[in-house]
């Protein structure tokens, strides 16, 4: 398997090179040369696997330089029960006959990304070891991301995290998850501006091909394939779990911010999974949910913030993926629709063959607003007895309003409503339970910086702690 830039300007490289490169040197993602698809006996045979091997047979598909024992040997370190509770690592929870609420958050930072993030450090630590290299990877994060990779990196040899935030945009627990954390090789930077602008002084920083080289730049985010080929396995694990063959369908509602998990649902379905529908939700800032529905792409002057801050994004990097293979794979035109995006602020594929993907893709979407959530919240604890964070509340509502009925419905869960006891406590009246060890993870000392959306400053930073 061989990855080239969704723009076109990057050479054949192999999974691992890509693992550490971040951005491709055009600006663009990198993608696999081709989906690899899963015949019928194959998915078959895939039934039964627990989740480790579910991981193999997929990974392996993508990861085809890495040795197979070596990738079976950092795939049992990553997927144990001491890190996400149990051997079943995404469990899922049965809410009513076809409704269901996969279990995403049972690790370390207690939300979605540790599944994918977990991995993502154990890849790291192997391939940094092979060459005696270092890594300073920078990644931005709107809530989830920073603590998923901050806790998967601290400690790891060769490895420095430097993690941007919008300053004062997540919630508190969020926020103390990271900024607490006093390992050497961890670096929080809150920005004095939304996550946007991070997600921005990222790419600059990854497009300065001389300071990236120079610095060893490596990224987190879900600019990273390998986050992304991680996430696709719950999708198969899940899919197994609710059918009995493969003639049965499934559909996924999947709270949207970046775009990474529900790309990672449409790489599972590309492979040959059964996916009927993929549901996108989003919050106020409905950037997808108005593409889905008009074909027009056209992100925000402004980031709403909003009571479900994960998804407060208005540029969703994988995106960027999904248009790809919606232009037919044609890196000349994906470079286009980006060049129009960057000079006029939008594109329309409404009135082009490339929108009509959409639909055979499974794609639909919604959106909700603060009113939806918290009425959504009240409305699953009431019925369901079952507490769920305001981000899988807004993947519920689109999910409902998308479903088929006779087909088994399946939210993705985003955290632990742990991390959000203010909009539980406007919703329920009760304060969620938290896990041991975060009964006052708030008070404890927080160590960050403060810096503007300045990409200068950000070098600066930067080049002052690592050592050339």
């Amino acid at each position: 398997m061989k990855y080239t830039s969704t723009r076109g300007g990057m050479a054949a490289k192999s999974f691992t090179e890509i693992l550490l490169g971040g951005l491709a040197e055009d600006g663009g993602l990198a993608v696999p040369d081709h989906y690899p698809v899963f015949s019928a006996a194959e998915l078959a045979a895939m039934r039964g696997m627990n989740y480790r091997e579910l991981a193999f047979e997929v990974i392996s598909r993508f990861a085809t330089d890495i040795p197979a024992e070596d990738l079976k040997t950092i795939l049992n370190k990553t997927y144990t029960a001491a890190a996400f509770g149990s051997d079943v690592i995404t469990p899922i929870k049965t809410l009513a006959p076809n409704l269901h609420v996969l279990g995403l958050s049972n690790g370390p930072t207690l939300a979605f990304k540790d599944v994918a993030m977990q991995l993502l450090g154990n890849l790291f630590e192997y391939a940094l070891a092979k060459d005696g290299a270092t890594l300073n990877i920078l990644g931005g994060t709107s809530g989830d991301t920073g603590s998923a990779a901050e806790y998967a990196m601290r400690g790891k040899r060769g490895i420095r995290v430097f993690m941007l935030s919008p300053l004062g945009k997540m919630s508190p627990f969020q926020t103390a998850q990271m900024f607490t954390l006093q390992d050497p090789n961890i670096f929080n930077i809150a920005v004095t501006a939304p996550f946007d602008a991070c997600q921005d002084m990222v790419k600059a920083v990854s497009n300065d091909l001389d300071f990236k080289a120079k610095y060893q730049i490596g990224t987190v985010n879900s600019i990273n394939w390998a986050r992304v080929t991680a996430q696709t396995v719950y999708y198969f694990q899940t899919y197994f779990a609710l059918t009995e063959n493969n003639s049965q369908k499934v559909s996924f509602a999947v709270p949207s911010g970046n775009f990474g998990n529900v790309c990672a649902g449409h790489i599972a379905r590309q492979m040959g999974l059964p996916i009927a529908k993929l549901i996108v939700a989003t919050n106020e800032n409905d950037v997808l949910d108005e593409f889905f529905k008009t074909g027009i792409y056209r992100p925000r002057a402004e980031t709403m913030h909003t009571t479900s801050p994960s998804m407060d994004i208005t540029k969703a990097s994988n995106f960027e993926r999904f248009v790809y293979d919606l232009v037919g794979r044609d890196p000349k035109v994906l470079k286009g629709l980006w060049q129009q995006l960057e000079t006029e602020g939008y594109f329309d594929l409404n009135d082009t063959p490339y929108f009509a993907k959409v639909q055979e893709f499974g794609v639909a979407s919604g959106a909700s607003n603060h009113a939806d959530r918290i009425a959504t919240i009240r409305r699953v604890y009431q019925e369901y007895g079952f507490v769920m964070d305001p981000h899988t509340a807004d993947g519920l509502k689109a999910g409902l309003e998308n479903r088929d009925a006779d087909i088994p419905l399946v939210c993705l869960e985003t955290a632990l409503p742990a991390k959000f006891e203010e909009t539980i406590q406007e919703a329920l009246g009760i304060t969620p339970t938290r896990p041991a060890g975060y009964e006052n993870i708030e008070s404890l000392p927080q160590r960050f910086d403060v810096l503007p959306p300045e990409v200068a400053q950000l070098k600066a930073f930067i080049a002052a702690r690592v050592p050339l």
